[in-house]
């Protein structure tokens, strides 16, 4: 039998990286407001563990809950999905 993991995933955007082995993750999820049906855009900030020091600002990221490594941390990254292109003089 697989080995399924029951831990949520999110994917976002690292808008942070200025911490040690600690990146903040923009999440943006569209919610239909039930009396007014317009769509909404709530960002949410999650504090995620990033042991090798790989993603950097502006990189799409998958976040994985864990258990709790701090007093805000408690999701890891996973992968990064798409790194930002780095301005390269030409």
């Amino acid at each position: 039998m697989e080995n399924v993991s029951r831990r949520k995933t999110r994917m976002g955007v690292v808008v942070s990286a200025k911490m040690d082995k600690t990146r903040v993750v923009k999440i943006v999820r569209t919610v239909r407001h039930s009396k007014y049906d317009k769509v909404m855009r709530i960002p949410n900030k999650f504090y995620a563990h990033d042991e090798k020091n790989e993603a950097h600002q502006g990189d799409t990221v998958e976040i994985e809950e864990t258990r709790p490594l701090s007093k805000l941390k408690r999701w890891r990254i996973v992968k990064i999905l798409n790194t930002k292109n780095e301005g390269v003089a030409q």
